[in-house]
């Protein structure tokens, strides 16, 4: 999604020939927002444009890819848009994932098996010059023990590194992932942001709501994509928490019950990210009002089911 296109201005002196702000005043407290606000002066220039990044199954949840822009009906805010600028089938766009693993006490007895899965997935994953991925560990707080590359061997070592801890803060782990790295995530052209996440679901330790880390990974168009660790065949109060995160963001939740399900999983997640569709397109009433508005594609063949995050966020003046 494309609202505001930056042109910076990355010129101290005229930065701090400004003076000081009410916002940083002695003892206020600043956002990162804030804080990228005062680093630089900035030209906005609004562009009303919207990308969804969505997936189409059939009813035993293969991939259909042959699809074309008249199969789809898409309503924004429940209306029309007013031009649709570009589809396409989206198969070899660059990726930027975040490997999220929770690195908790709640999950100790399969952490070694989820590291060498995770592993695998990466290994599998990223093609070098065109993909690249980080990871990050959380219990009680989070560590990126790898940044993002596409350096499969640097990605193994950054797995390999984590250990089980403590708490959980799985909300604020989402949040700065998704406002601290993927929004952030550039490449020549258009790319597509993803979080793989295992989790039993389980927050005791956050800063951050859930609602919070839902609206951040839906302001940076983060999917997200979830294996849950709870191999009990119950569904718990952790596993509709994981639910949300996907539902909202156009991902998928997966609850494998055996060890080796996790592999299966993290192959259709790959699979999943190889058969996708692009739209862009202009809404019929875009007001900057901040406001958060529904998205919906259907099929326009019986049969198909689509799946894409459930909306966005209006620019805000």
């Amino acid at each position: 999604m494309k609202f505001t296109l930056y042109l910076v201005l990355l010129i101290a002196a005229c930065v701090s020939a400004l003076g000081q702000s009410p916002s940083s005043a002695p003892g206020a407290a600043q956002s990162p927002l804030d804080a990228d606000q005062e680093a630089a002066a900035t030209i906005v220039k609004t562009v009303n444009e919207v990308n969804v990044i969505f997936t189409v199954t059939d009813r035993h949840g293969r991939f259909i890819k042959d699809l074309k822009r008249e199969d789809f009906k898409v309503l924004d805010d429940n209306k029309p848009p007013a031009a649709i600028s570009s589809f396409s089938s989206q198969t070899d766009l660059p990726l930027r994932v975040g490997l999220l693993i929770d690195a908790s006490s709640s999950i100790r007895d399969r952490f070694k098996f989820e590291q060498e899965a995770a592993i695998g997935f990466l290994n599998q994953m990223v093609r070098p010059g065109s993909d690249q991925a980080f990871v990050l560990g959380f219990d009680a707080v989070s560590e990126v023990t790898q940044e993002f590359t596409d350096d499969t061997n640097r990605l193994e070592h950054g797995v390999r590194m984590l250990r089980p801890g403590g708490g959980t803060a799985l909300y604020d782990a989402i949040y700065s992932a998704c406002h601290e790295r993927l929004a952030q995530a550039r490449g020549r052209g258009p790319v597509r942001r993803a979080i793989i996440l295992l989790s039993d679901g389980e927050d005791n330790q956050s800063r951050y709501t859930r609602e919070q880390a839902v609206e951040m990974a839906q302001r940076a168009e983060v999917i997200v994509y979830v294996i849950s660790t709870n191999i009990s065949g119950i569904k718990t109060r952790g596993d509709k928490v994981l639910e949300r995160f996907a539902d909202a963001t156009g991902g998928r939740i997966f609850f494998p019950l055996k060890m080796d399900d996790v592999t299966t999983a993290f192959t259709q997640i790959e699979a999943e990210l190889r058969s996708q569709y692009a739209v862009s397109y202009r809404p019929a009433d875009l007001m900057a009002d901040g406001r958060f508005r529904p998205i919906s594609i259907e099929s326009l063949r019986k049969g198909l089911r689509v799946r894409c995050r459930r909306g966005y966020y209006a620019p805000k003046r």
